[in-house]
């Protein structure tokens, strides 16, 4: 029944979105009819596993595998958070007899330990992570992929390392601007979701509250485990609630794990707290675009993405008018939106067929 009412919702949505888009093919971006959920590629194990040691730290040990054709044309996923780890199934965007599958846990995030560590981890940290574990795979340049916080941490690769990038596919653009910041976690996507918003409140005192990423971060840094837990799982419940058209029950759960919760908000928080260790709008910038103009992109946003709302999709496409974008108009911010989902697989795919 959840299900049914979902994907009358989703039908409605679309006509309306469908019947209203007048877009011109020279200005605006395509906006995606919606169809069946893409059939993911099958599940694949890991052919490779293990832990590397972090850039720069003898703290971080970071979990990677590699998957899909040996010989394949090879691609890391860069998962979201900042703290949200990889999942098996990230490995199904891709066509296994045509790509080296890579996925890794960032610092702090998944199997990679110590669990939830903020010490020696921003994005630059990051950055040199994913060269560290290029080169120890043995790849001269390869495919970026990367969805949310996976697409901030994609374009500051890119644009640290353009030489090493055959190509980016990114979903849900997140560049970390400090209105990104606010529109959800301060004023914003609280008016379209008043009740979970109300959860996400109820932590912090109302005297707290004119500041709630500063206020989250002394909770989740509390030395008292009650106090900090309670806060981790309330700053998880509030994305997991927000993160797709139709809110997911099975997410929700997600954030009711201590382990998940704790790293997610804890790392999230330590990266937003620190505006993404970057300039305001640094990604956006000319200078920093100029650097990434050549490589082949293609980006999917959700139309009612409310976690990284479609703004800043078109602020990219505007400064950076060679990418392709497509927006899905039945979709939020998760990559398991069936619209979003089997946008991704066709631009992996895409992205492999051009022998880059």
């Amino acid at each position: 029944p959840y299900q049914l009412r979902g994907g009358c919702f989703r039908k409605l949505i679309t006509r309306i979105i469908l019947s209203s888009n007048l877009s011109s093919p020279h200005s605006h971006p395509s906006s995606t009819p919606p169809t069946k959920s893409a059939t993911m590629y099958p599940p694949v194990k890991p052919y490779e596993s293990g832990f590397f040691p972090a850039a720069n730290s003898d703290k971080h040990k970071l979990y990677y595998e590699v998957s899909g054709n040996k010989q394949g044309d090879p691609v890391v996923f860069l998962h979201g958070g900042p703290g949200g780890g990889t999942d098996p199934k990230d490995r199904q965007f891709f066509n296994p007899e045509k790509y080296n599958i890579v996925l890794f846990d960032q610092r702090g995030a998944g199997k990679s330990i110590p669990s939830a560590e903020l010490e020696n981890n921003t994005t630059w940290d990051l950055v040199r992570d994913i060269e560290v574990l290029r080169q120890k795979l043995g790849v001269t340049k390869w495919h970026v992929f990367g969805g949310s916080w996976g697409s901030t941490l994609s374009l500051a690769y890119a644009q640290t390392h353009p030489d090493r990038v055959k190509s980016l596919v990114i979903r849900g653009i997140f560049t970390l601007r400090q209105s990104e910041l606010r529109f959800f976690y301060q004023d914003g996507a609280s008016h379209l979701f008043p009740e979970q918003w109300e959860e996400y409140l109820a932590p912090i005192p109302e005297g707290e509250r004119g500041d709630m990423m500063k206020a989250y971060h002394s909770r989740l840094n509390s030395s008292d485990e009650k106090i900090s837990l309670a806060a981790a799982k309330a700053w998880a419940k509030w994305e997991m609630a927000t993160s797709r058209l139709i809110v997911s029950e099975e997410a929700i759960a997600q954030s009711e794990k201590d382990d998940f919760a704790t790293a997610f908000a804890r790392i999230e928080n330590h990266y937003f707290i620190n505006e993404g260790f970057m300039r305001n709008g640094q990604l956006l910038e000319k200078q920093e675009i100029d650097k990434i103009r050549h490589i082949p992109t293609i980006v999917v946003q959700g139309r009612y993405d409310v976690i990284c709302p479609a703004t800043t999709a078109w602020a990219l496409k505007r400064a950076w008018p060679e990418i392709t974008l497509h927006i899905i108009p039945d979709a939020g911010h998760s990559s398991r939106e069936p619209g979003i989902e089997e946008k991704l697989v066709e631009a992996a795919d895409i992205m492999v067929s051009k022998g880059l």
